[in-house]
Formats: C-alpha cells, sequence, structure tokens
C-alpha cells in the first residue's frame, strides 16, 4: 500500500496533536501531499489556499467544530472549493452520528480509531473520481 495515494493533497485537521501526527504519517508514507492543521480555522485557510483534493476532519474541536467547517466549506462556490470531497473522522460513531455528518455536508464518516485500509480505499475512490474529471476527452 505505501504510494498508493501519490498525487493527492490531504487537508487534515484534528485538535489532537497525536492523531494529526499519526493520521499525516499514515497518509504521507502512502505519498500524499498532507497539510495539518490543528483548527477548523487553519484549515479553512489552508483549503482556500492550497485548493487540496480532499478534506479530512475531527467533528469534536473547540471553538470551531467540523459540522461548522463542512458548512462553511459547501458555502463557497464551487471554483473556490465548496464542493471538496470532505471524510469525517471521529469518535461519534453511531448510525445518527454518521447521519449526521452525512447531512452537515461531508462525503463520508470514519470512526475513530480509523481502519486505516478503509479510508485509504475511499482516498483512492475520491483521486480516480477526481481523475476522472480532469481526464482529457478523447475523440
Amino acid at each position: 500500500m505505501r504510494g498508493v495515494l501519490e498525487g493527492l493533497r490531504i487537508v487534515i485537521v484534528d485538535d489532537d496533536a497525536d492523531a494529526r501526527e499519526l493520521l499525516a504519517t499514515i497518509l504521507t508514507q502512502r505519498n500524499a501531499a498532507v497539510f495539518a492543521a490543528e483548527c477548523a480555522a487553519e484549515a479553512f485557510a489552508i483549503l482556500r489556499r492550497e485548493r487540496p483534493d480532499v478534506l479530512i476532519s475531527d467533528i469534536a474541536m473547540p471553538e470551531e467544530d467540523g459540522y461548522m467547517l463542512i458548512r462553511r466549506v459547501r458555502a463557497l462556490p464551487v471554483h473556490e472549493g465548496g464542493r471538496t470531497p470532505s471524510l469525517a473522522v471521529t469518535a461519534y460513531a453511531g448510525r445518527p452520528d454518521r447521519m449526521r455528518a452525512l447531512e452537515a455536508g461531508f462525503d463520508g464518516h470514519f470512526a475513530k480509531p480509523i481502519d486505516v485500509e478503509s479510508l485509504v480505499g475511499s482516498l483512492l475512490d475520491i483521486r480516480s473520481m477526481r481523475d476522472l474529471r480532469i481526464a482529457p476527452k478523447t475523440p
């Protein structure tokens, strides 16, 4: 699985430094370009500046939680990142929590501790969809 995320640009936001660093390390080892943020405001600024392929956000964060962040992202125009694929990563693991994350605007929901292979699989799906959108049309 090493190197499988080559070319994917990912913003990670988690107020827990250990969780953020672990996820960043796992994704970097698979050759993703990772931008890490410790709060929603920092992640939003990175998203606006870097235009990543994916946002991975914790839900429970002080000041601005993941739900507030994804609502801000979804309020952006498409050309400014408003449809950036986004995955919630959270300790809130029940079915109602998953539904709330999806209703808020996340495209996927992963319970902590994260099943890394499932997360990587979702990231590969997102990359495939991105590649389909940017592939040149053949006559």
